[in-house]
């Protein structure tokens, strides 16, 4: 069991839900201050996606990332800026040519995907080792991208959080580490229950934990209603806690989230647990990042 946890809040993701739930923050505004009740609540860091403020749709808009790290380092609030990275490998093949991409993929080259790390320069970015099916296209991360991208946000001094959603990204994040691209101890996301990847479940956890390198941190999250459990799970493996919007909704069935409360349940069930939240200042040091504002 870990006794030590940091939390991480994802706050809006790129999903289809903004029709779903009006607490889904949509614009700069919104997000820096559902990072900064996040962090009120304890959670030690905030995962950031950004959205069009037109369509609620997840987008890569630069000055989106620029208006909401600045808002929530203006702020003042101490919490570890995380942006993510994931956006730019959305494929859908168009049903006449294959070959060609339909409407609404997001294909981007690896330097493209990284710019706003480079500028912003955040404390930690996703990196998603991961090419998968999703339930419309596939999601598309080939090994060479990955290690353009890996040697980019190395470059950059940004602590890469390698996102995993099935064990063969386990391996392939393990020898991303063994050719250098990606600096020791690394640090690991396990993300389940996630269609079509590895299954919300302890007995997938597991499996996933037992494969990582020994000296890695780690953290997992589930989905929709294996949010709260899966927190539990990760912190009884040894690991830490991820929960937020991106991933789940609802605070209990039939009521609506907002990221605070989300924040303030994995509080509640660690700490019954047995276990205490880490600071970000201590976290910080565990992770060996260095603040770059």
């Amino acid at each position: 069991m870990n006794n030590e946890v940091f939390i991480t809040c994802a706050l809006t993701g790129a999903g289809d839900t903004t029709g779903k739930s009006p607490h889904v923050p949509v614009t700069p505004e919104q997000i820096a201050k559902s990072a900064i009740e996040a962090a009120e609540a304890g959670a030690t860091i905030a995962h950031i996606h950004v959205r069009d403020i037109a369509t609620g749709q997840g987008n890569r808009d630069r000055e989106a990332f620029r208006e909401t790290v600045a808002r929530i380092r203006d702020s003042n609030t101490d919490v570890i800026i995380n942006l993510t990275t994931g956006m730019g490998g959305d494929y859908t093949p168009d049903p006449e040519n294959p070959s060609q991409a339909a409407e609404g993929s997001d294909m981007a080259s690896p330097e493209d995907r990284v710019l706003h790390i480079e500028e912003l320069l955040p404390e930690i970015c996703s990196l998603d080792v991961a090419t998968m099916n999703f339930p419309h296209g596939a999601f598309m991360n080939v090994p060479a991208h990955l290690r353009i991208m890996a040697d980019r946000i190395k470059a950059a001094g940004v602590k890469p959080e390698l996102e995993c959603f099935d064990l063969g990204h386990v391996r392939l994040a393990k020898q991303l580490i063994k050719e250098g691209h990606i600096d020791e101890p690394p640090l690991f996301q396990l993300c389940m229950g996630v269609p079509w990847g590895a299954p919300g479940d302890p007995e997938s956890l597991l499996m996933m934990r037992n494969l990582l390198p020994e000296n890695a941190d780690w953290s997992a999250f589930g989905i929709s209603r294996m949010q709260i459990p899966m927190a539990a799970q990760s912190v009884i493996a040894g690991g830490n806690v991820r929960v937020g919007l991106e991933d789940n909704l609802y605070l209990d069935r039939g009521v609506l989230a907002t990221n605070g409360r989300l924040v303030e349940r994995a509080v509640e069930v660690i700490e019954r647990l047995g276990a205490r939240i880490m600071s970000p200042a201590e976290t910080r040091q565990k992770l060996g990042l260095t603040q770059q504002h």
